[in-house]
C-alpha cells in the first residue's frame, strides 16, 4: 500500500487479533498520510492468536475487492468484541461487516482458504527466519526498530525518509 515508486518501505508483521497491532494502526495510517508518495507499506501476516487465520482470510478477500483498509479498520474497531484471547469468535466479524453495510456475500465468496493458507505459511516462515515472536514487528528499509515503541517507529521512518530523499 502506498506508492509503488516510494523509496522507503515499511514492512509490518501483524495479527488482526493483536491488541498492540490495533493500538499501532492509527500511527501507521498517519505515517502513510504524512509521507504520502515517499513510503509504501507491505503487510505480512503473523496470525499468532487463535482464530486470526479466519480474519486474515477476510482481509485477503477484502484486498481483492479494494476494501482492505476499510475492513481492517472495522476489525480493529470491533476487536474487543470478537478477539477475546480466552474465546476468540472471528465469525462475529461477519455481523459487524453487515452492520456497516459491507457486501458480506461478495467478501465471503472471495475467500480462498488454500491461497490464504499458503500466504500465511510463507509469512510465518519469514517471521520465524527473522526471529519474530510478537506483533506488530516493523522493518523500515530492512532495518528493525531499535526497540519497540511509537517514538522509535516515527524516528526510524523519519530518518529513512530523510536519507532516501536527501538532495
Amino acid at each position: 500500500m502506498g506508492s509503488p515508486s516510494a523509496k522507503v518501505t515499511i514492512v509490518e508483521f501483524m495479527d488482526p487479533s493483536c491488541e498492540a497491532c490495533r493500538a499501532f494502526h492509527p500511527l501507521v495510517k498517519d505515517t502513510m498520510k504524512k509521507y504520502k508518495g515517499k513510503v509504501k507499506l507491505v503487510i505480512r501476516y503473523a496470525p499468532f492468536h487463535h482464530g486470526s487465520d479466519k480474519a486474515v482470510e477476510m482481509l485477503e478477500s477484502a484486498r481483492k475487492l479494494g476494501q482492505f483498509w476499510d475492513v481492517l479498520d472495522l476489525m480493529y474497531g470491533t476487536q474487543p468484541g470478537w478477539a477475546a484471547h480466552h474465546n476468540p469468535q472471528p465469525e462475529l466479524i461477519w455481523e459487524y461487516l453487515a452492520q456497516y453495510k459491507f457486501d458480506v456475500e461478495s467478501l465471503k465468496s472471495g475467500i480462498d482458504k488454500n491461497a490464504t493458507a499458503k500466504l500465511i505459511a510463507i509469512d510465518l516462515a519469514d517471521a520465524k527466519a527473522l526471529d519474530i515472536s510478537k506483533t506488530p514487528t516493523f522493518f523500515v528499509n530492512g532495518k528493525p526498530l531499535p526497540s519497540f515503541g511509537y517514538e522509535q517507529f516515527q524516528k526510524l521512518v523519519a530518518d529513512e525518509v530523510a536519507a532516501a530523499y536527501a538532495k
